[in-house]
């Protein structure tokens, strides 16, 4: 249960670090120059592939590919977003 609740904070964080990530591309595209905003993308930017690096070590690929040493395509191993949502509810 209580990985469960990590596993989701940690999916959260991910998701929330690219929303940000994005926004920040957008305002960076009308303002290049800004140099509070280019900081704060690279802050997020990091912050995004510390909490991308941490889902991985716990709970494997966030996204379809091949890990070193892997011999099979285990993309399909472990829950879908929905599955993962759907036992959320049920508990």
């Amino acid at each position: 249960m209580a990985q469960d609740s990590t596993r989701q904070t940690l999916i959260k964080r991910v998701q929330m670090y690219e929303f940000a990530l994005t926004e920040a591309n957008l305002f960076l595209d009308t303002h290049p120059d800004n140099q509070e905003a280019l900081a704060y993308y690279k802050k997020y930017s990091e912050l995004l592939q510390q909490a991308k690096a941490e889902y991985i070590s716990r709970y494997g690929l966030l996204e379809p590919g091949v890990m070193e040493g892997d011999t099979r395509w285990r993309w399909v191993d472990d829950p879908w977003p929905w599955e993962m949502q759907k036992e959320q509810e049920e508990v």
